[in-house]
């Protein structure tokens, strides 16, 4: 069953391959505003068509802003929240399919004066961030600053769109980190003074994670970044990126995030996931809801 279920899997991916190549090329050549409005409407369709991940959503955004919001706001930020998705795709396409220059010329820098004194220290920059805004050209915008830059990413489950991604990835001449092997090459990219960029907002399990306040819920966060800070004393910045006006970017660093004194790696990641909320109330329907951030409970509650 497994292998069929393999089979299948291979057999979808290289169909919607085969569909992306046409309907990815012609995105990425429509005119700007046209481009982005069809973006809207796909995050509209992908609203409709996926009834689970909507309902994550509306779940998600209730869990956050339910004591702040109407339900019918709500509902609206969820379905804002799925066409800033799809204006992502096409500016995906635009990123794969035209020279990187056309959608980087989009993308403001902020000063980077908090990068440049984290940089000073000599320990390389342990960079938080998440899935916000337009993530993916976050890391691609690292080629219009003098900072280099490493990434950890996940593999995704389909290995031919797994490679698809990753030229997407390298055409900014980003270094990836693959998760599973993330810790050496971690270190060795600080010890060279990179930047070596995580997105801590997704689920962790209870083994690899700490309980730390997130909207006001405990939310199960990955504790390697405190680790790794603690370990090798690099500092955290805070870096994002958030879609503005006009159809352009702006990145964003805030100063580093100083390390509890006590060593607390369960303070300190309160103290991450605080940053990423901070940056999401700005814009609430340019993060991820889709994803179910809270899924792993504490032993408190399952029991």
């Amino acid at each position: 069953m497994r292998e069929r279920r393999t089979r299948l899997g291979a057999v979808l991916g290289a169909i919607g391959l085969a569909l992306f190549l046409p309907v990815g090329w012609l995105a990425a050549h429509l005119p700007m505003r046209l481009g982005l409005w069809l973006g809207r409407r796909l995050g509209d369709l992908l609203w409709i068509a996926l009834p689970r991940r909507r309902a994550v959503t509306l779940e998600n955004l209730a869990r956050a802003f339910g004591d702040e919001r109407a339900p019918d706001e709500i509902h609206r930020l969820g379905r804002r929240s799925f066409e800033h998705l799809g204006m992502n795709v096409v500016e995906g396409c635009v990123f794969f399919f035209r020279p990187p220059s056309v959608l980087l010329s989009r993308v403001d820098l902020g000063a980077p004066d908090h990068v440049k004194a984290a940089a000073a220290l000599g320990k390389g920059i342990l960079g938080l961030t998440a899935h916000y805004g337009n993530w993916e050209l976050l890391a691609a915008s690292h080629e219009l600053s003098v900072f280099p830059l490493s990434v950890v990413v996940r593999p995704l489950d389909n290995p031919m769109m797994d490679r698809v991604v990753e030229r997407f990835r390298r055409r900014s001449g980003v270094e990836l980190i693959g998760k599973r092997r993330a810790l050496p090459e971690i270190l060795e990219a600080l010890r060279r003074g990179r930047i070596v960029g995580i997105l801590l907002d997704q689920n962790a399990s209870r083994a690899e994670g700490v309980f730390a306040p997130f909207f006001g819920i405990p939310a199960s966060t990955s504790k390697a970044m405190a680790l790794i800070a603690l370990r090798t004393r690099a500092p955290v910045v805070p870096i994002f990126i958030r879609r503005v006006e006009g159809g352009r970017h702006r990145v964003e660093a805030g100063p580093a995030i100083a390390p509890p004194a006590d060593g607390d790696v369960a303070g300190y990641t309160a103290a991450f996931n605080h940053s990423i909320e901070t940056v999401i109330r700005q814009a609430p329907e340019q993060w991820f809801w889709m994803h179910n951030r809270w899924k792993t409970r504490p032993e408190s509650e399952t029991a």
